[in-house]
């Protein structure tokens, strides 16, 4: 008798390549911090740059992830999320003030409330804006780019000298509630309270959206609908309703991060969102459009990145995220972690 012939099993091979080549974007952001590590020397400079840096990222991954799930479901090109950020952080920042006994004591209880009062007023007064902006600016030109960037920008315009009508045309100069000022010295580093913050609810939000999308059935019809979208509606599902739905949730977390953004530079302005709309769109296109992982690694590379070259060469922070966009895309033309659409 012949043995029977031995198949090699080259899949398993197959397999881990694959898996590593999948893996390679997550070590970007521990490689740069490494780097950092030996560029910078220091050891405390290091550790201070890099919570301010991890602290940006959040923020900028709260601002971006609405519009990569907008841009990946919908299709949509919005200019005018920039709008959003500024009404959200002026919209907040009245509540904070408005509550200035409270965000004026020692009492952690209080400056929370506070704070939460703000976030939640913020968001949903984006969100309603969003609902408003989706009707009446963005579905006529759905599937047409060209269209949606013209009357999103004439969107965010109008909505820009609107801040100016309400609130007035001067930047409004704020104060962090008492118990978010200061720092915190750890291994001889000082670390602002704030920023650790914004580090942990960055992190809370990235784990609550990727359990949604990955968890719930709403999740699961969002993430369907980006990648086949008539799949979706021949199962019977209506899609136009998720598309609002979505937008409305983009909207509100804008609002979310122009708050957090507001306290961070302790300064708001009508144009503010406008400003930041180049890095948000930096995060959504080297993570990969309708990615929100990859809009959080591509947050977390853009906010460290910027720390460490403004720390060594001031005069390279404006061009190092232009730089680092350039590097991913000539690497990883779809972006780092692109979702694969149905042809």
């Amino acid at each position: 008798m012949t043995a029977a012939p031995v198949h090699t099993p080259t899949f398993a091979r197959i397999s881990m390549k694959d898996r590593l080549i999948k893996m390679m974007p997550i070590l970007l952001v521990p490689i740069l911090i490494l780097l950092g590590f030996f560029a910078i020397g220091a050891p405390s400079s290091w550790l201070t740059l890099t919570v301010s840096g991890l602290a940006m990222g959040m923020m900028l991954f709260i601002m971006a992830s609405g519009l990569t799930l907008v841009f990946g479901l919908m299709d949509v090109i919005n200019f005018g999320h920039g709008a959003f950020i500024s009404v959200g952080a002026f919209v907040g920042i009245s509540v904070l003030i408005a509550l200035g006994e409270w965000t004026g004591t020692a009492s952690l209880l209080l400056n929370m409330t506070a704070v939460f009062l703000a976030v939640v007023a913020a968001m949903v007064a984006t969100g309603a804006l969003g609902w408003g902006f989706e009707r009446v600016i963005v579905k006529p030109v759905y599937g047409t780019h060209l269209k949606q960037i013209l009357v999103t920008v004439g969107g965010l315009i109008v909505i820009e000298q609107l801040i100016h009508v309400i609130w007035g045309p001067d930047e409004i100069f704020i104060n962090r509630p008492e118990t978010l000022k200061g720092a915190v010295t750890f291994l001889g580093a000082a670390m602002e309270k704030y920023r650790l913050m914004a580090v942990g609810i960055g992190l809370v939000l990235f784990v609550v959206m990727r359990m949604i999308l990955r968890r719930t059935k709403i999740g699961l019809i969002v993430r369907a609908g980006v990648e086949n979208g008539p799949m979706v509606e021949a199962l019977g599902y209506r899609l136009r309703m998720v598309f609002i739905g979505v937008f409305i949730a983009g909207s509100a977390l804008a609002g979310l991060g122009g708050v957090m953004w507001g306290l961070y530079q302790e300064v708001i302005t009508a144009g503010m969102g406008e400003e930041m709309m180049v890095l948000i769109f930096i995060v959504v296109i080297i993570g990969g459009l309708g990615s929100v992982e990859g809009a959080f690694i591509g947050a977390l590379l853009v906010g460290v990145l910027q720390n460490y070259v403004a720390y060594l060469e001031p005069k390279l922070a404006l061009v190092s995220n232009i730089a680092l966009m350039t590097a991913i895309l000539m690497w990883r033309p779809q972006g780092m972690l692109p979702v694969v659409k149905a042809k």
